[in-house]
């Protein structure tokens, strides 16, 4: 497939795609990035700082929205995120400063349960 239909497909799958599923994409996609520094015993500093970075960006948004007064969601079900979300966030922080490879499996790990609940598969 050429680029140029690679990417107008990337737009219509967005475009298409329910709220829980991009957001399970993107859990996915922070999932696959964390895997791949910790199954590459050769990764630099800077390759496990970019994973953890794209972890906390994204967590930094799940729970910024958890936490907005407007979201929809029931008080107990943003109170779970926002909790996951600290821990997640804790964890990266710590992560990058002195990152160890079997710490970095627990977040892998909530980030694929979570993806997989979003896309029904739990």
């Amino acid at each position: 497939m050429s680029s140029s239909a690679a990417q107008a497909y990337a737009r219509v799958a967005t475009t298409t795609a329910s709220p829980r599923d991009i957001e399970a994409q993107a859990l996915l996609k922070a999932a696959n990035k964390l895997q791949e520094v910790v199954n590459n015993a050769e990764a630099t500093f800077e390759q496990k700082s970019e994973a953890l970075m794209f972890n906390r960006k994204l967590w930094t948004i799940f729970l910024s929205e958890a936490l907005r007064d407007e979201n929809p969601q029931p008080l107990d079900v943003r109170q779970n995120i926002a909790n996951i979300g600290i821990f997640v966030l804790t964890q990266t922080t710590a992560l990058q400063i002195s990152p160890q490879p079997e710490q970095i499996k627990p977040l892998i790990e909530i980030n694929r349960n979570i993806a997989a609940g979003l896309s029904g598969r739990a």
